[in-house]
């Protein structure tokens, strides 16, 4: 039996890098911008998640979010070519807006959102664009508690301060969240504090490498490139707040005789014919306070969705 869960939005980069010799330190947005990058993806989003069309929104997600939500909404459409009929419109209010100083692109902010979806918990979105020229796109999506979310640095004028992807004030350099991270699952450690992302996630997988007649490996690895890297925010003691991606695969292999089933929701994804094993591909983005110095990081949210599958 294929376990799979396709996360479809519908619930379902922070180096400083410098070019055309822009080294002025300003907002990556004005709190205008920020407004109407919102409001435009949100529109898209709800246009798409009503067709199921992939096209729709395709031009206001990017990275990690565009990876879950693309594939969704393409999986939904094979299972509903007329679209959703039941499909409630995604509402956000009450949006804060977190923007940094930085020099240079790509530029990015984060939007802190309530939802009239999972009304407990606060949207986050992190916007990015890669030059003047391109639109404001949404690369990364988290859902976190209120009474989690740390306090975030900013100066006397409300601006925020972005986190080097290198840097060595943290207990892990951001770059180093998602090869951390993936080397957890696999052998353990002491870097992320016990939790639902962490042990228990870790736990779950080491006793599902067996099932009936199913043999299943994982691979993991990190996605650091392009809209894929993390971004992260100076916290008020001296940690960050650290939105990073990472990839990850499941081979399920059955012995002779067994049959594998795939579902219907991985079924449009799926190259190749089912015969003795099948790959699923998920790719993962999640939030983690990362503490000043040492320390253990915290994992905040993680939302994945599959984005593939491969028969053999």
């Amino acid at each position: 039996m294929v376990a799979s869960t396709v996360t479809v939005l519908t619930v379902t980069a922070s180096g400083c890098v410098t070019v055309h010799g822009e080294r002025e330190v300003v907002p990556s947005a004005t709190k205008a911008e920020a407004e109407r990058a919102l409001k435009d993806f949100l529109t898209a989003y709800n246009k798409a998640d009503k067709a199921y069309d992939p096209a729709l929104d395709a031009a206001r997600v990017t990275g990690p979010l565009s990876a879950i939500n693309q594939a969704g909404l393409k999986s939904n459409r094979a299972q509903h070519p007329d679209g959703n009929p039941g499909q409630v419109p995604l509402k956000l209010t009450d949006a804060k807006f977190t923007i940094p100083k930085k020099a240079g692109w790509p530029r990015w902010f984060v939007a802190d959102t309530h939802a009239n979806r999972r009304e407990d918990m606060r949207w986050l979105f992190v916007f990015t664009k890669g030059s003047a020229d391109q639109l404001w796109e949404a690369s990364y999506l988290n859902l976190v508690s209120p009474q989690k979310l740390p306090e975030l640095k900013k100066d006397k004028d409300g601006w925020a301060e972005p986190v080097a992807v290198n840097s060595k004030a943290l207990a892990v350099a951001p770059k180093n969240l998602g090869k951390e991270y993936t080397s957890y699952l696999k052998t353990g450690g002491d870097v992320f504090a016990p939790g639902d992302h962490t042990s228990t996630w870790k736990a779950f997988r080491d006793k599902n490498t067996k099932r009936r007649g199913i043999a299943v490996q994982y691979i993991d690895e990190p996605q650091n490139e392009g809209t894929f890297a993390p971004v992260g925010l100076r916290t008020e003691d001296g940690g960050a707040m650290v939105f990073f991606s990472t990839h990850h695969y499941e081979k399920q292999t059955a012995a002779k005789g067994v049959n594998l089933t795939v579902e219907p929701a991985v079924k449009p994804l799926l190259k190749g014919e089912v015969r003795q094993s099948v790959t699923l591909e998920r790719v993962s983005n999640q939030v983690v306070v990362d503490p000043a110095g040492s320390g253990k990081v915290a994992f905040l949210s993680r939302i994945q969705g599959l984005t593939g599958a491969k028969g053999e």
